[in-house]
């Protein structure tokens, strides 16, 4: 058995901030348990109280946190096809090292998880990986938007949801017959909403960032068009949709609107289009070209505050590998895409919490409940009997983005100073990630 003590836990489920020590047996929690009792005097009534030698390990806490193990929905593993940029063994990796434990990855693979055997592959490697890796698998076959999957099968052979990421479904005849298809199979379509006929240059938003490239740029029309289409889509079939990485305020205000309106829609934000808008083109160069495009200082805050009310529920870090070959290309040949699961609970804690826009808890709960609930996943909680899936953090320490465990470095958050540092992580009970530059050791 493993006993953690001395930390500081905050469990967005049932709203839990205090001290906790935590009692781990193989791959699940069994005990959780405040370590001292109101006066002060330990709290002999617990089953550990003054018996660590009955433990294999003992991880001191204390002065740290203890948070659920992080939950992205949003990934790309590029295996098969695109090793070379990352596979599932390396992004399992990055995630560990910034505190995730369960992630899922997208469909738009080289070929796409549109059959069973592909799913069945990538099944396979996950099944390997030392955290939880789920896959949704593509909605159209070959992701051209035409003729829908066999969804039924490739849900029971092991796909969590749909998506042809990276590709808009611009026929609304064919979403609105997945749309009725998922409702029947409880199932959840996840969009990537960006209109390339209103598209001039993919990456940059239209505006004096894009001018200065000599490029037009995408408009923020070319997402919010999609959403209000799809929005109203899924309210008349009444069936689950997840709106992916949303850019702008007019996105933002038509998702509150439908959601008014009854529909069954989730949405998410990634960390870069939190911390960052269409300026850090001028610093960053390809670093910072990704799609949708970073925009105006404007949609940023209209975007934190879209998290604060709710119409946008969780936190995704669309984690995008590209080799540094490809991201030194001229800005308009340079492939679109960042990479962010080792920097997102950084970003998101020196960007949100160190603001004033949200609490800790509120921002572990959209980083680790809310995606896992998204999809049913028995994860983004601490509790006795849970899944031993956490991560510790030391909530002071101030680092320096440098190295990465993903294959790839495209993020635009190189050698930027955060605040908040994992320093360890959990799946099923096993250490997966270890700080060891931060001097944390394990006795």
């Amino acid at each position: 058995m493993l006993l953690i003590r001395g930390g500081t836990l905050i469990d967005p489920k049932s709203k839990t901030c205090g001290p906790r020590d935590l009692v781990i047996d193989g791959e699940r929690i069994v005990s959780v348990y405040t370590p001292r009792a109101e006066n002060g005097a330990q709290n002999n009534d617990t089953p550990m109280a003054g018996k660590p030698s009955a433990f294999d390990k003992v991880i001191d806490a204390e002065g740290k946190i203890i948070i659920p193990g992080l939950v992205d929905v949003h990934v790309h593993f590029r295996e098969p096809g695109l090793t070379y940029k990352e596979d599932i063994a390396s992004g399992s990796a990055a995630a560990a090292r910034g505190g995730y434990t369960t992630v899922v990855c997208m469909a738009n693979t080289r070929p796409p998880v549109d059959t069973p055997e592909t799913l069945a592959l990538v099944l396979e490697k996950a099944a390997a990986a030392p955290i939880h890796v789920h896959t949704l698998a593509a909605l159209t076959r070959s992701l051209k938007g035409r003729e829908l999957c066999d969804l039924a099968l490739l849900q029971k052979l092991g796909a969590a949801g749909f998506s042809d990421d990276g590709m808009p479904v611009m026929d609304a005849g064919i979403l609105r017959d997945a749309l009725f298809k998922t409702r029947e199979l409880d199932a959840l379509i996840s969009l990537h909403e960006e209109d390339p006929a209103l598209i001039h240059d993919p990456g940059v938003n239209s505006g004096e960032a894009a001018a200065g490239l000599g490029l037009l740029g995408a408009p923020p029309v070319s997402e919010y068009s999609m959403i209000a289409r799809d929005c109203m889509l899924a309210l008349a079939a009444q069936a689950r949709l997840h709106i992916q990485h949303v850019s702008s305020a007019f996105s933002a205000e038509i998702i509150r609107t439908a959601k008014k309106l009854g529909a069954r829609l989730s949405a998410e934000v990634t960390p870069q289009h939190l911390a960052l808008s269409e300026d850090a083109l001028y610093a960053k160069g390809t670093l910072a070209k990704l799609n949708p495009p970073f925009r105006s200082a404007f949609d940023r805050a209209a975007l934190i505050r879209a998290l604060q009310d709710g119409t946008i529920d969780i936190i995704a870090t669309d984690h995008a590998p590209h080799s540094a070959e490809e991201k030194n290309l001229p800005f308009a040949k340079a492939p679109s895409g960042v990479i962010g699961l080792e920097t997102a609970l950084g970003v998101c804690r020196t960007t949100l919490v160190d603001q004033g826009h949200l609490d800790l808890m509120t921002l572990i709960e959209k980083m680790s409940l809310a995606p896992a609930k998204l999809y049913g996943f028995d994860a983004g909680y601490i509790a006795a009997g849970g899944p031993a899936d956490l991560a510790l953090i030391d909530r002071d320490r101030r680092w320096v983005v440098s190295d990465f465990a993903s294959k790839s470095s495209n993020s635009p958050f190189t050698g930027e100073t955060l605040s908040g540092k994992v320093l360890l992580t959990l799946c099923r009970g096993r250490i997966v990630y270890r700080d060891s530059d931060s001097g944390y050791t394990i006795p």
